[in-house]
């Protein structure tokens, strides 16, 4: 009975160490590997930290360079070119983070001008390092960024965000979905309370090219 005792409690602590193991590894599992909701949340966290201007045009404009990066904008490479010296040459400020990731995947980052105005970067290194950006892009369909979107939408629902002027901007995205367009612009609640004069780069082409010098500056 006793030996008979000893091995059932043997037995016993066996299985909830093996237990409490188990719940650690699924833990530690769940912390390691966020899911898509939780980097979307983080993602919201850090815009209207940064941002509390945003409207949710802006907040889109945010998830949607993420996934369709500055392609849109780089139709006509020289027109893109001169657009890019004409906004060097203003005078204002050019406020905002040196550079930031896009929307929750990081698939893209945007880059302050204010990067070339001081020398910290070359027009020409920057230029192509845009132009290039664009490269082996594959934006998603208009039914497969709709579900990215609608997900990014329940999130901020869930969260209870509310934002200046939403309901119209709300129509107005609808609008564009409705006729195939998923391109949206800045606010320009957004821009005046910013200043932020940026380019989008891909992720490689920033970590690669961009990064080590403004590395070298700080």
């Amino acid at each position: 009975m006793k030996k008979g005792m000893y091995s059932f409690l043997g037995a016993l602590l066996m299985l909830t160490a093996c237990c409490g193991c188990s719940r650690t590894a699924k833990g530690a599992a769940s912390r390691g590997n966020p899911t898509a909701a939780d980097s979307i949340s983080e993602a919201l966290d850090y815009q209207m930290r940064h941002y509390p201007a945003s409207q949710y045009r802006d907040v889109y404009k945010n998830f949607m360079q993420d996934f369709f990066g500055p392609g849109h904008i780089l139709a006509d490479t020289a027109a893109s070119g001169r657009y890019l010296r004409q906004e060097l040459a203003e005078e204002g400020p050019f406020d905002g983070p040196l550079y930031e990731k896009t929307g929750f995947r990081g698939n893209f980052y945007r880059v302050n001008l204010s990067l070339i105005k001081d020398g910290t970067i070359q027009y020409d290194v920057f230029f192509p390092a845009f132009v290039e950006s664009v490269q082996g892009i594959e934006p998603p369909s208009g039914e497969e960024w709709m579900k990215t979107w609608s997900l990014v939408d329940s999130v901020i629902r869930e969260k209870g965000l509310r934002f200046y002027d939403e309901d119209k901007d709300r129509r107005d995205l609808n609008e564009q979905f409705a006729a195939g367009n998923y391109i949206a612009h800045h606010s320009q609640r957004f821009n005046d309370s910013v200043h932020f004069h940026y380019r989008i780069i891909s992720r490689e082409n920033f970590e690669k090219i961009l990064l080590p010098m403004i590395d070298k500056r700080q």
